[in-house]
């Protein structure tokens, strides 16, 4: 239950003005249908995250636990550095033709998107930390929808409203508290 708790925490916050969440925005703007959106993103990340997590679970069964425990650790706070870096979107993630049909046109660039992207990357490490990729997996998916549902139903009304700078220093503390956490080994007697 905590793997799933703090995956869908931190990927929710992460998730607010990264690029996939700016892509929501252009997707529902462009299309205005919530729907195929909406069930778009959710299949596009359960497929990139359950990649993700069977990426982090094989690598925990690869490494020694120091290892696995000096690598997540430095992971979790190069995250912590990485999300206060703006992200923008790029042109070719919205450039898909139309004979997809909206589902398959958010389910493909959000699948592109999402590939090394920043909270991609946070499901491998969360996998590889908690050893529990369905939890992580099952997490991170739901915090992508937390942060990615509003931006399609509300569009661009809501993202002149919400504190980025706030949000992602957040985030990046979270990740830091993960990160020195996993490499003091205080994570491990919290249940991080």
């Amino acid at each position: 239950m905590h793997a799933l708790a703090v995956s869908t925490g931190v990927v929710a916050l992460a998730e607010i003005g990264d690029k996939t969440q700016l892509l929501a925005f252009v997707l529902a703007a462009r299309f205005r249908q919530r729907w195929p959106i909406i069930f778009g993103i959710l299949a596009a990340t359960i497929l990139n995250h359950a990649l993700a997590g069977a990426l982090g679970n094989g690598v925990a069964a690869l490494l020694s636990p120091t290892a696995l425990r000096w690598i997540l650790g430095l992971g979790f706070l190069a995250m912590a550095a990485w999300i206060m870096i703006p992200d923008k979107i790029d042109d070719e993630d919205t450039t898909l033709a139309q004979r997809y049909g909206v589902f398959g046109t958010t389910f493909i660039a959000f699948f592109l998107a999402e590939m090394g992207d920043k909270t991609q990357i946070a499901t491998v490490a969360l996998a590889a930390h908690y050893a529990s990729a369905i939890a992580v997996v099952t997490g991170t998916t739901v915090g992508m929808l937390i942060a990615n549902v509003p931006a399609v139903i509300l569009g661009d009304k809501l993202a002149g409203r919400i504190p980025m700078r706030l949000v992602h220093g957040i985030a990046a503390a979270l990740f830091a508290v993960l990160g020195i956490a996993t490499l003091t080994g205080l994570g491990a007697s919290l249940g991080f």
